[in-house]
């Protein structure tokens, strides 16, 4: 297992000092998701994806989640397995619940779904970000690119991706469309990346320039 990440939210939190902006009392801290079953072993957890679904209508259970069941058949695709999913409303539940599935399980991927958008509570960066030991700008840089040939819209998109310990975590939106076309760029970095972050490869192997 890696260390304990860090679990203090980003300093731009809307609450602060216990008071919201307008002087309200803020929201108490998120609890730690239900994250089910924790018990993997070490083969398995180094081809697991662990979807984390940021969606405050799924969450409740007013909607039904479909965008776990695209990045499960896209793990397949590539020879990994996707965990069932971890559900959570939007906003700060989003850094319990990556910093749980990072000490109890430790994935290879932990891919969110939601949040990345520009509304008050799209805060899965602002949760995200703090926790990685190394940013991949091009993981992200690659996703929206693919996505613009599809939607100018996915430009907005804000998520971020990089590597904590021996797991890679990566923001996509929330709709199942976007998840798809995210996951068609994913499933041609994995298996490369995560055997880099294991460094289960000789370097000669990953190619000149890395």
């Amino acid at each position: 297992m890696t260390d304990t990440p860090h679990t203090t939210p980003p300093e731009h939190t809307p609450a602060e000092n216990g008071a919201g902006a307008n002087g309200a009392e803020a929201a108490p801290e998120a609890e730690a998701p239900d994250l089910g079953e924790t018990d993997y072993s070490d083969a398995e957890t180094a081809r697991m994806i662990a979807p984390v679904i940021v969606s405050t209508r799924a969450a409740t259970g007013v909607t039904e989640d479909r965008s776990a069941p695209v990045i499960a058949e896209y793990a397949k695709k590539i020879g990994f397995f996707a965990r069932p999913p971890v559900l959570i409303p939007d906003g700060e539940g989003v850094l319990a619940a990556l910093s749980e599935l990072l000490v109890q399980i430790e994935p290879a991927v932990i891919i969110t779904s939601g949040g990345t958008g520009l509304t008050p509570d799209d805060m899965t960066p602002e949760f995200t970000k703090p926790i990685l030991d190394k940013e991949i700008p091009g993981i992200m840089e690659a996703v929206r690119a693919h996505g613009r040939t599809k939607n100018p819209l996915a430009s907005l998109s804000r998520g971020v991706a990089g590597v904590t310990g021996k797991t890679v975590i990566v923001n996509l939106p929330g709709s199942p469309k976007a998840v798809r076309e995210g996951m068609e760029v994913l499933i041609e970095l994995l298996p490369h990346l995560c055997d880099q972050v294991a460094d289960i490869r000789d370097h000669e192997a990953w190619g000149n320039g890395e």
